[in-house]
């Protein structure tokens, strides 16, 4: 990494000084990072939750006296101006605040999320966008707006579709072909050869119908091991009946590909992505080209793996991976034969990292932008595609639309249509809206299903999305 070069003769300023909107896990990290962090300051944190606020200072270790709980701008702005470190439970006044080069927006709710990306941006702050169900419905009309005002709007470190588009731009930076590339669940599928069994681990709840465990068949087992070459179809197809019974990926997981998506212009095969359980040693087979070996029958193809692994082995982490291939013969025996994992005739291998960090390593980014006027995303932020939902149960009238962690939906990847009637309504736009008409299992939501909010910014600027780049 070259970041403390580039700080160091190229930084517009000395330090960052930053505000954060929304004080759950993935915000407080990023303020429990602050002490450890060269040039970032983090001055104001926000949360509904005024002890969330002022929590995130305390785990990070602050003193007590070095805090001021503040209701207003006019406190905050005297408080840190006094040397203290504000928290608050008014959002609003974040963007406000003059001594703030940059807010991070975590608040996890789209129209809010609007609001305060929105106001941050109008005030001349850059715009770390932690919170992907805005990202999804409006993050091109805000990143645009942002550029109209010389500040920045970006994806973050931490987060995988983040970290996926900087993994993409880097290999076509070195002159890469990329055949596919996404991220893994965080969840792992813990195989155990001698007990038979597949364990899901993960720090996530698991809803009935789906289990922690299953058990697995003795007529199953010769599928549960690697994947032999042209065979990966059919391998998938019988692992994924083998543990459908185990957490499948949600909503939210879609939701991070679709924004990496509408950066990269990778393109998912199928509408629900296939999300093949793999070995990392598989996925280079498994999800090459067709031409390759693989399943995808062009490259450039988006998808979610959930790592398969015996309990003694490394896993993904919950990172990402790129399935790549030089276009000159030299370059590509280099590639497949100096340590990298490759498929069966070394025309393809797996490129991956396998961590992410969430709000511990958002700080680069924060950096990027405040120092340096840089986004970690791509030149390339349009609305090539949308997260939509179909009822997972029936849906009554007037019941209100949950978000990517409700059973009541389940998500799609689509192209990118406009907001008008008998179209996909895009996820995040349900949010917090109630049901117009009673909707039955299975049925794809549209916008004349869904009450529209009186007085919507998000409604309002994904209108304007789409007369930007869709009409």
């Amino acid at each position: 990494m070259i970041y403390h070069h580039l700080y160091k003769n190229f930084a517009k300023k000395d330090q960052v000084t930053v505000g954060l909107i929304g004080a759950g896990a993935y915000g407080t990290a990023i303020v429990t990072q602050d002490p450890h962090t060269p040039r970032m300051h983090v001055a104001a944190v926000a949360d509904l939750s005024l002890a969330a606020a002022r929590g995130a200072y305390e785990k990070a270790g602050f003193a007590a006296e070095t805090l001021a709980e503040c209701a207003t701008l006019e406190q905050a702005e005297a408080a840190i101006a006094a040397g203290k470190r504000i928290y608050t439970d008014n959002c609003d006044i974040i963007a406000g605040i003059r001594a703030l080069d940059m807010v991070c927006e975590s608040t996890g709710t789209p129209e809010a999320s609007a609001r305060y990306a929105l106001d941050a941006i109008a005030q001349g702050k850059h715009v770390a966008m932690i919170t992907k169900d805005c990202d999804i419905a409006i993050g091109p009309i805000l990143k645009q707006r942002a550029q109209a005002k010389g500040v920045v709007y970006t994806p973050v470190d931490g987060d995988q579709h983040g970290l996926l588009i900087q993994l993409y731009e880097w290999a076509k930076s070195v002159g890469l072909t990329v055949l596919s590339g996404g991220k893994a669940t965080d969840g792992e599928f813990i195989y155990d050869r001698a007990a038979s069994t597949v364990r899901i681990k993960t720090d996530k709840k698991i809803h009935a119908p789906s289990v922690e465990v299953i058990e697995v068949a003795p007529e199953d087992r010769p599928w549960m091991e690697m994947i032999p070459a042209g065979r990966s179809e059919e391998y998938i197809a019988q692992r994924k009946r083998i543990m459908a019974r185990l957490p499948q990926p949600g909503a939210y997981d879609l939701c991070e590909m679709a924004v990496a998506a509408n950066y990269t212009g990778l393109a998912p095969m199928v509408d629900t992505l296939v999300h093949a359980p793999l070995r990392i040693t598989e996925i280079p087979v498994a999800y090459a080209t067709t031409a390759q070996g693989g399943i995808f029958p062009a490259a450039n193809t988006l998808d979610l793996a959930t790592c398969l692994r015996a309990p003694d082995e490394s896993g993904l982490g919950g990172g990402v991976f790129l399935v790549v291939r030089c276009d000159n013969a030299y370059s590509n025996h280099v590639l497949t034969t100096k340590g990298q994992i490759a498929n069966y005739d070394d025309s393809a291998a797996v490129i991956y990292r396998p961590y992410h960090l969430c709000g511990v390593e958002t700080s680069s980014t924060i950096l990027v932008a405040g120092l340096l006027g840089l986004d970690t995303g791509s030149d390339d932020y349009r609305p090539r595609y949308d997260l939509v939902k179909v009822a997972a149960r029936d849906i009554a009238a007037g019941e209100v639309f949950g978000n990517d962690h409700s059973q009541q939906l389940t998500a799609r990847i689509v192209p990118a249509i406009p907001v008008a009637p008998g179209n996909a309504a895009c996820a995040h736009l349900l949010t917090g809206n109630r049901a117009r008409v009673d909707i039955p299992a299975g049925t794809l939501v549209t916008y004349d299903m869904v009450e529209e909010p009186e007085g919507s910014l998000l409604w309002d600027l994904r209108r304007q999305q789409d007369a930007a780049f869709l009409s």
